[in-house]
């Protein structure tokens, strides 16, 4: 993607009420993210065969603190089933329907565990990790990240 382009894309989510744009093309993606009062950020990753492209960093968010678990399994035996999308988290397909994967569930790969809702489209996401659901580490409506963890399997 030239740079005019991507100088145009900038320019229009900073003049817009969105405050997040990912484009995908064959030259790589570009994700825009307009931050608080300040000017839109951009980044982009371009395919391993392409130049890299310049970055922006964006400054450190701040950390919120977790709450303590109650005796997690050993790091070995876990497995994570993460996010493949930024969106927003739901645990069941409806309001009041009964959530995909609880805690004591035992799951299969391929199996619905979640909905990430991105660009209002719900995106129905399966595992794909075989086993028990020790810990669900997100709360419906919770934004989510690209490879953010969401679930903690056995």
């Amino acid at each position: 993607m030239d740079l005019r382009k991507l100088k145009t894309l900038i320019d229009l989510v900073s003049e817009s009420n969105i405050s997040e744009l990912e484009i995908t093309e064959a030259e790589g993606k570009v994700r825009i993210v307009k931050s608080g009062g300040a000017a839109p950020l951009a980044y982009a990753a371009a395919a391993p065969a392409l130049a890299p492209a310049p970055v922006m960093a964006a400054p450190a968010a701040p950390v919120a603190a977790a709450a303590p678990a109650a005796e997690p399994a050993p790091v070995a035996e876990q497995k994570l089933v993460k996010s493949p999308m930024v969106g927003t988290f739901y645990r069941a397909a409806s309001p009041g329907a009964k959530a995909f994967a609880d805690v004591g569930d035992s799951i299969k790969a391929g199996q619905a565990v979640c909905i990430i809702e991105a660009m209002k489209i719900m995106n129905e996401i399966e595992s794909d990790l075989d086993g028990k659901v020790l810990r669900v580490l997100c709360e419906n409506g919770q934004a989510v990240e690209f490879g953010q963890p969401l679930f903690v399997l056995e």
